[in-house]
C-alpha cells in the first residue's frame, strides 16, 4: 500500500473549493459573533469563558489519547497562569503540561509557527513522561513510525508515516507551507480549509515519538484563531471525541490519498459544531452567573457550596443527578440536615428533582442545550442533524 506521502504528488494537496463555500461563510460570521459576544461580558464571566473553553479541550484532547487528567487541576493550573485567583492545590506534570501548552497557544495564537514553538509544546505535552527517548524534538528511532490496532499477533496498520531520516525535512516544508497559507501570507487559505489541511499534513508526517494528535489538534486550532483574527476558543477537540470512531477513520481515509474534499468537508462539519458547543458554553456561563447573583444571599453555606460544586461540572452537573448522600459528603453534613438542605433549594429554584425515594436525584435550573450534528453535504450545504444525548 501507498501512503499519501509516498505519492508523486506528495503534499500537493487539491480539493472541490465549492463544497466548502457557505461552511467558511458560516464560521466566520458565527466566530464574529462570538468574539462579540465575549467582548461585551463582564470581566469575571469572560475570564471564566477562557478558563472553561481552555480546560475543556485540554482535558477532552488528552482524553482522545487515552489519557484521563483531573478537570479542576487543570483548571486550576490555567488560572494561575493567566494570573487568575484560584485555589492551591498540587498540579500534576501532565496537567500541568497540557495546561502551558493550551495557555501558550492561547496567547501566541497570531505568530507564526515554528520548530522551536513546537518543541516547545512537546516538551509540554509530554511533562512528566519517562518512557520517551526524544522529548522536545523530532524522532529519531529507526524502527518504522506506524498508527497500529488489533493484537501483537494480528496488528492492524492504519497508517505509517515517514521514516524518521525525512521528518526533518518534511516539517521544514509544512511549517513554509503553514506560514504561508495565513491570511497575511503569500498563499493564503480560507480558515476551515486552511485549518483541516494543517491538521491532516501534520498528522501525515507525525514527527514526534509520543503526542502528534495533541498538537495536531493545537495547530488546527492555531489556524482557526489566525482565520478569525482572535482567539477562537473553538472547542475542536471536545467535538472530535464526541464522534472519535469517524475522526479516526475519516483521517485513515485520507491519508491514502492527496485529493482531500471529503476530509475537508468533514472537518468542517466538526468546526462548525465545535462553534456551537462553544457558544453553548458561553450561555451556560451567563445562565450560572443569574443563577448566583439570585440565589446567593439566599442560600446557608452548605448549600452554596454543594451548589457550586455542581456547577463545576458543567452544565449537566452530576452525572445521573446529586443523591442526597453526595450533598451530604459536599457539605459534611447528617443525612437530616441533607434532605432539609434539598428541599429548601428546590423550593428556591437552586435544584430540581426527579426521581423518588432512594432514587431521588438533584439537578442544576439551567436548561440544557444539546448541539446539533453539523455535516456538509456533497453539495456543500450545511445539514444540522438533532441526535438525542449529543
Amino acid at each position: 500500500m501507498r501512503w499519501n506521502w509516498q505519492q508523486p504528488d506528495w503534499p500537493e494537496f487539491t480539493w472541490d473549493e465549492s463544497r466548502l463555500v457557505r461552511a467558511e461563510e458560516r464560521f466566520l460570521l458565527r466566530g464574529g459573533q462570538f468574539l462579540g459576544t465575549v467582548r461585551h461580558l463582564a470581566a469575571e464571566d469572560r475570564d471564566q469563558v477562557i478558563v472553561e473553553a481552555m480546560s475543556s479541550e485540554a482535558v477532552t484532547t488528552s482524553e482522545i489519547e487515552g489519557e484521563l487528567l483531573d478537570r479542576h487541576s487543570v483548571q486550576s493550573s490555567i488560572r494561575r497562569q493567566l494570573g487568575l485567583a484560584g485555589d492551591r492545590r498540587r498540579i500534576q506534570p501532565a496537567e500541568q503540561g497540557i495546561s502551558e501548552m493550551m495557555v501558550d497557544l492561547f496567547r501566541r495564537h497570531a505568530r507564526p509557527l515554528d520548530q522551536r514553538s513546537l518543541f516547545d509544546w512537546h516538551s509540554m505535552a509530554m511533562k512528566g513522561r519517562a518512557d520517551l527517548s526524544d522529548i522536545g524534538r523530532y524522532r529519531t528511532h529507526a524502527e518504522p513510525m506506524q498508527v497500529v490496532s488489533g493484537t501483537i499477533h494480528k496488528p492492524v496498520i492504519h497508517f505509517e508515516a515517514p521514516p524518521s531520516g525525512r521528518v526533518a525535512e518534511e516539517m521544514r516544508r509544512f511549517l513554509a507551507w503553514f506560514n504561508e497559507t495565513n491570511a497575511k501570507g503569500s498563499a493564503p487559505l480560507p480558515a476551515l480549509t486552511r485549518a483541516g489541511i494543517a491538521h491532516l499534513y501534520f498528522e501525515s508526517i507525525h514527527p514526534f515519538e509520543d503526542g502528534n494528535g495533541r498538537i495536531g489538534r493545537a495547530i488546527a486550532e492555531k489556524a482557526l484563531a489566525q482565520g478569525l483574527g482572535q482567539p477562537s476558543l473553538t472547542a475542536l477537540a471536545m467535538t472530535m471525541l464526541a464522534h472519535q470512531r469517524e475522526y479516526y477513520d475519516s483521517l485513515e481515509a485520507a491519508n491514502k490519498r492527496n485529493e482531500v474534499t471529503h476530509w475537508l468537508a468533514w472537518f468542517a462539519g466538526i468546526a462548525l459544531e465545535a462553534q456551537q458547543r462553544t457558544l453553548a458554553q458561553v450561555e451556560f456561563v451567563l445562565d450560572k452567573a443569574k443563577l448566583l447573583d439570585r440565589l446567593r444571599d439566599d442560600l446557608n453555606p452548605r448549600q452554596l457550596a454543594a451548589l457550586l460544586r455542581m456547577l463545576q461540572e458543567g452544565p449537566g452537573g452530576f452525572k445521573g443527578g446529586l443523591s442526597a448522600g453526595n450533598y451530604a459528603k459536599i457539605a459534611k453534613t447528617s443525612a437530616a440536615t441533607a434532605t432539609r438542605d434539598l428541599a429548601d433549594m428546590v423550593a428556591r429554584g437552586a435544584l430540581t428533582r426527579s426521581g423518588e425515594r432512594k432514587h431521588t436525584r438533584y439537578h442544576l435550573p439551567i436548561p440544557l442545550r444539546p448541539t446539533p450534528r453539523v455535516t456538509v453535504d456533497a453539495d456543500g450545504r450545511i445539514v444540522e442533524t438533532k441526535t438525542r444525548g449529543h
